[in-house]
């Protein structure tokens, strides 16, 4: 991979595993559950109606792709794929991206409804790690995956992750 990738207006370079057509793939600074990654567009826009159809479609074929490599590489039963489009539905940082979460029955004590609050806090604490304004409304953080409780993981952590995940792709 080569050239600077950017996630709104954040370098993510060393985060990125997979690229493809119109889209990347990177892993996330604060995962819900291991193998939390996002996919998103090379283009930086806020909601998925500012993207072209051909933009749509590389972003959800990327998601099925990388999907079934985190799937089977993080020993998922299942995956967990969202996307909060504007600021009502969540979102808060203002570049399209489409959350992939491999996940287990046992996840969240088997309350795995719970994924949903736990994403939207997810996505507020990325907000505040970078820099971005945050919604009114907060979700509560759930005390449910030891993750949540950590601080944000390290470059070197993201950049080793990447390279792990990179390396299950053939270029």
């Amino acid at each position: 991979m080569s050239g600077r990738v950017l996630f709104s207006s954040f370098d993510v370079t060393k985060q990125v595993f997979y690229r493809s057509a119109k889209t990347f793939a990177m892993v996330n600074i604060n995962p819900i559950v291991p193998g939390h990654v996002l996919v998103v567009p090379d283009r930086i826009v806020p909601r998925l109606k500012d993207l072209s159809g051909e933009e749509i479609a590389d972003i959800f074929l990327t998601a099925n792709t990388v999907g079934q490599v985190v799937e089977r590489e993080y020993d998922a039963e299942s995956l967990t794929i969202a996307v909060q489009d504007g600021p009502a539905a969540g979102q808060t940082v203002p570049h399209v991206h489409v959350h992939i979460l491999p996940r287990k029955f046992t996840d969240f004590g088997g309350r795995n409804d719970e994924v949903y609050p736990a994403i939207e806090y997810s996505e507020q604490e990325l907000a505040s790690m970078i820099g971005q304004s945050k919604p009114e409304r907060r979700a509560q953080p759930l005390a449910v995956d030891a993750r949540n409780s950590q601080q944000p993981r390290t470059a070197e952590d993201m950049e080793k992750e990447a390279k792990k995940l990179s390396n299950l792709f053939s270029w």
